[in-house]
């Protein structure tokens, strides 16, 4: 074997305690490679892929993050290649005797004096768009709602200039479904808050089958519409039922499937009407409500995209932002760090009860937290979800976190909030969605092309050649970082800058200019029946 040049051979080390690294060149490194420290690689390591930097004995931890993410299974020698066939993966951290918010970092200076030009709304949320959600109480009425939308946005739309979009909430809930049973409550409220997203401008439309068990006054019970307009106003308070605007398809007054249509479109032109009249306004970025995400991740994600996301996020707490991160199967290994962030004991035994809860879902599937990571994942570098999770849980910076709720609750306060989620790219969106984002930042390694009809969605590629080949869906690239051609700073402020753009309308992220746009998942625990 020829050694390749020292210059030519990079990994990367993310703690100075760790025993392994992660090789950094595009299509990975031949057996024989040599590094500038002078170490040999006895094995092919594709990129992104552990080399051991040390000879580690079987049975000893195997490091990265300064954190064990498995014991090796036989001896490793120093050069050779570690993959998930030669690590036991550790056992999930209990959750007791976790430290309860510990850790009471400086406090960040204020940011202040950055905007961007949004929707406000009567309720005091701000919007990035300007759109109609048409929300279904049930799957059966999908087809007959996407018809709609279709002849909305060709015949109504182009009249309104103001309004952004027309969208459909399509989802498999509301009959078929124990809607009785104490989790149901999930998909209900997470149903009903999306609906009252920031986006939408407090216009509530819904369309019904008629015969469901999600009926429209379950789903919108009197109190849970805020006041929009005139309308809502009544001597004693607030009309709740003035506010919701239903088509029932089962009505007797239809006769046949274009008389369903025509309700449709001329309710649906009342709402156009009133959300056409609003214009943007100046807000400050303390308005902005951000989900951050990560899918199709691989070993560069915890070193490029979630750092940076990480450092932005702290810029937009310091901004008096809210920012939301998620993904309960993926930062359920990092409890400890994440308990002793929290602000109070009371914010830690709330990530604690959301850990414990989806302890008891998987004991109650038969399944393990084994069962992530995926093939994508595996093919990238990422051996185990512990490795996973310490990658994920950056994407939260440092900043302690304020507050943590449950799936399909609203935001109600500022700061950094956990949003407790599965790891599915689409239940988290749509959880997040529920929860009041008004801007989605999502990082992939392996690539993915979700998006979002509802809220935009800026993408950040991990890696320089997935932004490269997939040049007009990514919107940032933070393979720059790998690359020693940007730090996590310059391209954190780079993602800050363009929420602002993108916020404002000023700016469309890729997904947005392709209509790139994933279907709604409602989180379901609740039997069917």
């Amino acid at each position: 074997m020829t050694p390749l040049p020292s210059s030519q051979a990079r990994y990367i080390l993310m703690h100075e305690a760790d025993n392994v690294a992660i090789v950094v060149n595009d299509g990975g490194l031949p057996a024989g490679s040599v590094f500038p420290s002078g170490l040999l690689l006895r094995d092919m390591v594709p990129q992104g892929h552990k080399v051991a930097l040390a000879d580690l004995p079987a049975g000893s931890a195997v490091r990265r993050y300064n954190v064990p993410i498995g014991y090796a299974l036989k001896d490793i020698a120093a050069g050779s290649w570690v993959h998930e066939r030669l690590l036991e993966m550790p056992s999930a951290r209990g959750l007791d005797d976790l430290p309860m918010a510990t850790v009471k970092p400086e406090p960040l200076p204020a940011l202040e004096g950055y905007t961007f030009e949004g929707y406000r709304n009567a309720d005091g949320s701000v919007g990035s768009r300007n759109i109609l959600a048409i929300t279904t109480t049930v799957q059966c009425v999908a087809g007959v709602v996407d018809f709609a939308v279709q002849r909305i946005k060709q015949e109504l739309l182009p009249r309104f200039p103001n309004v952004d979009d027309v969208v459909g909430l399509e989802h498999s809930y509301g009959c078929g479904v124990a809607i009785d049973a104490l989790d149901a409550i999930i998909p209900i409220r997470t149903l009903r808050n999306i609906t009252l997203n920031p986006n939408f401008g407090g216009e509530v439309m819904v369309v019904s089958l008629g015969c469901e068990k999600l009926q429209p006054e379950r789903l919108f019970p009197p109190g849970t519409i805020p006041i929009v307009d005139e309308r809502n106003v009544a001597d004693v308070g607030v009309n709740a039922d003035a506010a919701l605007d239903v088509v029932c398809l089962q009505s007797e007054n239809h006769v046949g499937f274009m008389s369903m249509i025509d309700s449709i479109m001329q309710t649906a032109l009342l709402h156009l009407e009133r959300l056409d009249a609003r214009r943007r306004e100046t807000v400050p970025a303390s308005e902005l409500v951000v989900g951050v995400q990560c899918g199709g991740s691989d070993a560069f994600s915890g070193v490029t995209a979630n750092p940076a996301v990480g450092f932005a996020t702290d810029l937009l707490v310091r901004a008096g932002a809210t920012v939301m991160f998620s993904e309960t199967t993926e930062v359920r290994d990092g409890i400890d760090q994440l308990t002793a962030r929290a602000s109070s004991p009371e914010v830690a035994q709330a990530m604690i009860r959301e850990m414990a809860w989806y302890d008891a879902y998987l004991e109650k599937g038969r399944v393990d937290r084994s069962a992530n990571t995926t093939p994508g994942n595996k093919k990238g570098g990422l051996s185990n979800i512990v490795e996973k999770a310490m990658g994920s849980i950056v994407k939260s910076g440092t900043a302690p976190i304020s507050g943590v709720l449950a799936p399909g609750e609203k935001v109600r306060q500022k700061g950094l909030i956990y949003a407790a989620t599965p790891a599915s790219d689409f239940i988290c969106g749509t959880l997040q969605l529920a929860a009041g984002i008004n801007l989605h930042v999502f990082t992939t390694g392996r690539g993915t092309p979700y998006g979002l009809a509802e809220v935009p969605v800026i993408k950040v590629a991990t890696r320089t050649d997935l932004a490269w080949r997939w040049h007009d869906l990514m919107d940032i690239n933070a393979g720059r970082i790998a690359d020693g051609d940007a730090s996590i700073a310059d391209v954190g402020w780079e993602l800050f800058y363009l929420m602002l753009e993108v916020a404002s309308g000023r700016k469309k992220t890729w997904a947005e200019h392709w209509k790139l746009h994933n279907a709604l998942v409602l989180f379901n625990p609740a039997p069917v029946t």
